[in-house]
């Protein structure tokens, strides 16, 4: 019998300068500026220092903004 968990959570990910890795199984990150769930098929958007997700370039350039100044 097949095993399948529920993995419609929120997934853990360690954020590379290019690509990320999937820590714990999930299917969605949440934006750390504006707390929206990304799907993961559809993240585009993070940083690899902070370790945070975006939903968007926006989003992205604005915690760039608020860190650098």
């Amino acid at each position: 019998m097949l095993n399948f968990t529920n993995n419609s959570g929120p997934a853990k990910l360690h954020y590379g300068s290019s690509d990320y890795m999937i820590l714990e199984q999930g299917s969605y990150v949440l934006c750390a500026v504006t707390g929206d769930k990304i799907p993961l098929d559809d993240l585009k958007y993070w940083s690899d220092v902070l370790q945070e997700a975006y939903i968007n370039a926006e989003a992205s350039t604005k915690r760039l903004l608020e860190t650098n100044s």
